[in-house]
């Protein structure tokens, strides 16, 4: 059975190699595949933001259901 001693260093390595293996995440790029995807989403979501009509979700529903 461990003791208390090495069950802290167990888990301060533990934190430690979380820690590196979010330091290598964040310095990996990310695919420029994925990146032009998302720009793609982007720009597309500001085409649509600018020929919304300004209705909510809910009376666009609420006219749907009337229209049926």
């Amino acid at each position: 059975m461990p003791t208390a001693m090495e069950q802290r260093l167990d888990r301060l390595v533990h934190e430690l190699n979380e820690i590196k293996k979010e330091m290598i995440l964040q310095k990996v790029q990310p695919p420029a595949g994925a990146v032009r995807k998302t720009n793609a989403w982007k720009s597309l979501g500001k085409k649509i933001s600018v020929r919304w009509d300004h209705v909510s979700a809910v009376d666009e529903i609420r006219q749907q259901r009337d229209r049926v």
